[in-house]
């Protein structure tokens, strides 16, 4: 299966009523969750974002800015562009540890009821991947915030989103169908398709409206493409003998 397939067959999962529910629920407890957060913690938020855009510069100039009205609207639309990224990454995570297992059953009912599964992973494992993926992906944002300087910054959103989702979706996609053996060969084998699909699917986050439905999307394109790749593997190992 290729990565456009495995795409085009999460879109099309859309549609199932079981799917929908976990495009839903997600999403609405991000916003919740950072709507309290917001609301409880403005001041301290907003004192973060005042240090942070002193430290550029940039707060001397909104000080300075005339009419008023327009420095409050820039600073109202840089909390925004700060609050819509933080709710993306908790429903992508939120999908990720609890989302999987429904959307999983959805896929191998449909396109792979033969597939034996192996319970390869665990949701210990589920939570780490998390914890790596959320990291790396933040350290990847602050040790490239240099490169916003010179211009080449544009393409640090789509790099870090095509890590985010690979890291994030590709651990659940086979846990429960593959072995650990398979689970790290297949990361190995398949590294470049894993990144690609990040991409692909990466890139939802960045359309307004379709990106209400990325988590869902990416969730159900990973593990089309897992599951097709593990099956492919196995039919190319062939069954094992047991040697007496």
């Amino acid at each position: 299966m290729t990565m456009l397939d495995a795409l085009a067959r999460a879109l099309r999962d859309l549609f199932d009523l079981r799917v929908l529910w976990v495009v839903v629920w997600p999403m609405l407890a991000a916003l919740l969750l950072w709507l309290a957060l917001g609301v409880t913690f403005w001041g301290t938020f907003s004192g973060w974002i005042e240090q942070g855009l002193g430290a550029l510069g940039i707060q001397t100039w909104l000080a300075d800015l005339e009419p008023r009205w327009i420095a409050h609207a820039l600073q109202a639309l840089l909390h925004l562009m700060l609050f819509v990224p933080l709710v993306m990454l908790t429903a992508l995570v939120i999908t990720a540890l609890f989302g999987m297992p429904a959307l999983i059953r959805v896929v191998a009912e449909r396109d792979n009821p033969q597939l034996e599964r192996k319970n390869g992973g665990s949701f210990v494992g589920s939570v780490w991947s998390a914890i790596v993926a959320i990291v790396l992906f933040i350290a990847l944002w602050v040790v490239t915030l240099p490169l916003w300087l010179i211009g080449v910054g544009v393409i640090v959103p789509f790099v870090a989103a095509a890590y985010l989702n690979q890291r994030l979706f590709r651990y659940d996609a086979l846990a429960e169908h593959a072995s650990a053996d398979e689970m790290a060969a297949l990361f190995k084998s398949e590294r470049g398709g894993w990144w690609g699909l990040g991409l692909l699917t990466g890139l939802l986050q960045f359309v307004p409206l379709l990106n209400l439905l990325a988590p869902v999307v990416a969730a159900l394109a990973f593990i089309h493409f897992g599951l097709a790749r593990l099956a492919r593997q196995r039919s190319l190992n062939g069954p094992k003998r047991n040697v007496a």
